[in-house]
């Protein structure tokens, strides 16, 4: 097999990131765009030693799978399963979560149905759209082209609410008009960064974050009254300022140019506040199905002390305060743990306390305390638990762990060490979060081995 060559084949199997898998010559080669059954003329474009790269020359039968993508946009990268119909989707999907378990931590608990999404179009309530300059030094406002950063403008992505692509659009001409300068990444000039947009998916409250390399409020101060004059939902604007030059979207101080600091939403029946810096899952529905599963594995009586790791704005251990008889949450973001403090306020729980720091750092000093939680709950970010937390859970000897994760290969590597340490990974409900894209949830339930 050599590059351009072309073959007549059929798509036997699909990965998470979208590509069907047809074998030739005993070689695995991945096809982006196909479905399980498709028949086609597939052309080689990368050979490596194992497996090889090709793409549709031709589509000379399709799959019952396949189906007509809604959106245009193709190099976007971010729905990858657009292609095929939502039970393949979740198909692969359920699948993608029980061979990475068996794979990567050798474990074979016992894996529920996978919880799909209750809309698979316009569920995002954030997004953050970076700026750039086109071949004709024109401002733009779009996503990064898959593996790249390269900006593709998007006018309205079909994950988002309309009003996003409303608000980005009268952001966009006002950023021309004016000339504003748009930062470039491999300079490290210009000042506008990023256009964040936040809302509440029952409140309907609106944030709008301008996300600069250095302050300009007098730029922003027409736009500012711009936006607030078209758009009744808008509760907050606020900029934020990242001087540094990194991938990292944020930066250390944010500033309030209108409204409040925060807006709010409900969660799984709590007010949250919620400001630029708070960890929030950005489909509200169907994260409250996934507390729901993870409070039913919690299996809490109304006497149990509650951990809570990782805990962003609160949200996972407030939906259970009612339940234990003390709640403790632990984040390391500040204004994260200010707005779980706030929600917790807002919703008078007078059992939960919350502290700034390391997740393996604070649950080390609460061994130290002689603090013995009865059911941990860990919410890590995509790279996992760290040893520290995984060793001062350990430590703890919680009659239960719930690990709730958006990462199946580090959720399994980290259940594969708990088992190691001590407990027994007893169930796996994967959860789809984010329909159309290739990232899938899961909530495990860990018990405590006896003796």
């Amino acid at each position: 097999m050599k590059k351009n060559d072309t073959f007549e084949t059929t798509i036997l199997d699909l990965t998470i990131e979208g590509s069907g898998v047809c074998r030739i010559d005993n070689m695995a080669v991945f096809v982006p765009g196909t479905a399980v059954g498709d028949r086609i003329r597939v052309k080689i474009v990368k050979v490596l030693k194992n497996y090889a790269f090709g793409i549709v020359d031709a589509l000379l039968e399709a799959s019952p799978d396949r189906i007509a993508p809604a959106c245009s946009l193709k190099q976007c990268g971010g729905c990858v399963f657009q292609h095929v119909t939502y039970e393949a989707e979740l198909h692969i999907k359920e699948k993608t979560v029980q061979d990475t378990f068996a794979r990567i931590g050798k474990l074979s608990p016992e894996f529920l149905p996978i919880l799909g999404g209750q809309q698979r179009t316009r569920y995002r309530n954030k997004a953050q759209y970076p700026f750039a300059l086109n071949k004709d030094g024109r401002a733009v406002l779009g996503f990064f082209a898959r593996r790249s950063h390269r900006v593709i403008p998007v006018e309205d992505c079909l994950l988002q609410p309309e009003l996003f692509g409303k608000i980005a659009e009268v952001v966009l001409a006002f950023v021309r008009k004016q000339h504003i300068s748009i930062y470039d990444e491999t300079t490290g000039k210009g000042d506008l960064r990023h256009l964040y947009l936040r809302c509440g998916q029952h409140s309907g409250e609106v944030m709008v974050c301008f996300i600069v390399r250095k302050p300009i409020r007098k730029e922003l101060k027409p736009l500012v009254k711009l936006l607030t004059e078209q758009f009744s939902d808008i509760r907050c604007i606020c900029m934020n300022c990242n001087p540094k030059q990194t991938n990292v979207i944020l930066g250390d101080r944010t500033e309030t140019l209108w409204g409040s600091d925060t807006i709010t939403d409900t969660m799984c029946g709590n007010a949250v506040d919620l400001s630029p810096e708070s960890f929030y899952q950005v489909n509200t529905l169907q994260a409250e199905r996934l507390y729901g599963v993870a409070k039913e594995f919690a299996q809490l009586t109304g006497e149990e002390h509650l951990l809570d790791l990782y805990c962003g704005a609160g949200t996972i251990g407030l939906s259970m305060a009612d339940q234990v008889k003390e709640l403790v949450g632990v984040e390391i973001v500040p204004e994260a743990i200010e707005n779980a403090r706030k929600n917790a306020q807002r919703a008078r729980i007078s059992n939960a306390r919350f502290f700034c720091g390391d997740a393996g750092t604070i649950a080390g000093q609460l061994v130290q305390q002689g603090k013995t939680p009865d059911v941990i709950t860990v919410d890590p970010p995509r790279k996992g638990c760290d040893e520290a937390a995984i060793q001062a859970m350990v430590q703890m000897q919680p009659v239960r762990i719930v690990m709730i994760s958006c990462n199946p290969a580090t959720a399994a590597r980290d259940c594969a060490e708990l088992e190691k340490l001590g407990y027994h990974v007893d169930l796996v409900q994967p959860v789809d979060l984010f329909p159309g894209t290739g990232h899938v949830e899961c909530v495990v339930l860990l018990s405590r081995n006896e003796g």
